[in-house]
């Protein structure tokens, strides 16, 4: 296993860390987590040099911080650094963010949380931890004992990732990224922000949620046989993170021990700066072959924003393309009907024309607009 030194912490923190967001269940079950297998893996990881553990209130349906907390049991809790996260949706009040963190360490089993963040950062998140005081509530846990470093996860726009970077001190961020999401939320560009203010960036999401470890389609295929060297789908996304300075850390929210093993592998001979120039020609051509399948050539320049009415057009478009390149209908029609928010979706457009005017790109957006109400719109009614 590698390491890195993180900036502010000092902690020697291994490059792969273990996301228990996706541990194995019993009858399918997301809550019903099968303990015996979960427990056993996650040590073995410890085991093998893993000592980053990444949990959140949610995960398992309120079960993942409690396995955890089992995990840490015979003497792994000094093995392991813990990381959980406050529920953003969750909190009204000052009080609120107290007992939760208060519940947190009791589901852990645990008197101190060496890594804490504030979950899922959105806009609306980020103007109500504002009016909560949140710096007043993590340097009062801090200072109590209960929080150690302080970081936020982050799930929108690069504009307000810089903003919230520069509000506060943090130790540490976690965002999205893979080589294909090198522009979305806060990107690479985000990476390198936070790194130059001296935090350390954990990336979730490296394999877009298992899409780009799948069983490749055949462009892929040939691109991955004409390269010097053989390695599969998931350790080429894996290393051209690891490739790059500015990433300290990638979370796998890792189900089989198959998984495992090979994360593990990949991490032990990953170290920054190793890839060569025909590597990053594999994953750039990668890269051209998927943004080749998309249906709307969007860049998240964001020129198009704000709309008058409300609708959230690059992550609309970022489902609709997801849907095209990977045929993940579900996870678009969900992205589009349930993660965005009502007022921001795309039949509450009022073809003005104002986004077209000012997309550099000259997308018809209008016309892609009610494509993408027919297609997850209406189809989820």
């Amino acid at each position: 296993m590698l390491y890195k030194k993180w900036k502010k912490t000092g902690d020697e923190i291994s490059i792969l860390g273990f996301g228990a967001m996706r541990l194995p269940v019993v009858d399918k079950t997301d809550g019903n987590i099968d303990e015996e297998k979960a427990i056993s893996m996650i040590r073995k990881a410890i085991d093998q040099g893993v000592n980053y553990l990444d949990t959140a209130w949610p995960y398992h349906g309120g079960n993942s911080e409690r396995i955890c907390g089992k995990v840490m049991k015979d003497g792994y809790r000094e093995k392991v650094y813990i990381a959980t996260k406050m529920p953003s949706w969750e909190i009204e009040t000052f009080e609120d963010m107290e007992r939760i963190l208060d519940e947190q360490l009791k589901k852990l089993e645990v008197e101190c949380i060496d890594y804490y963040l504030l979950h899922t950062l959105t806009e609306e998140y980020w103007e109500k931890y504002q009016k909560l005081d949140y710096k007043s509530f993590l340097l009062k846990a801090k200072r109590e004992g209960k929080i150690r470093n302080l970081g936020f996860s982050y799930h929108d726009n690069k504009d307000l990732f810089k903003e919230i970077v520069d509000d506060f001190d943090w130790d540490f961020v976690q965002i999205q990224l893979n080589y294909l999401d090198e522009e979305y939320q806060a990107g690479m560009e985000g990476a390198r922000y936070a790194y130059a203010k001296d935090m350390d960036v954990i990336v979730m999401e490296p394999l877009r949620g298992g899409l780009l470890a799948a069983d490749p389609p055949e462009g892929i295929k040939e691109i991955l046989s004409s390269a010097q060297i053989e390695r599969t789908p998931a350790d080429w996304a894996l290393r051209y993170l690891w490739d790059k300075p500015e990433i300290s850390m990638i979370l796998s929210g890792m189900t089989t021990e198959e998984q495992m093993e090979e994360n593990l592998l990949t991490a032990s001979s990953s170290p920054e700066n190793h890839l060569k120039k025909e590597d990053r020609d594999t994953v750039q051509s990668m890269k051209e072959f998927y943004h080749s399948k998309i249906r709307v050539n969007c860049t998240n320049c964001r020129y198009c924003l704000p709309c008058p009415s409300g609708v959230y057009i690059p992550e609309l478009f970022w489902a609709y393309n997801h849907d095209a390149i990977f045929g993940d209908y579900d996870k678009a029609r969900f992205w589009v009907t349930g993660f965005i928010k009502e007022e921001q979706r795309a039949s509450q457009c009022i073809e003005c024309g104002i986004c077209e005017e000012h997309c550099p790109q000259q997308i018809p957006i209008r016309e892609h607009l009610k494509k993408i109400v027919d297609l997850y719109e209406n189809a989820a009614e």
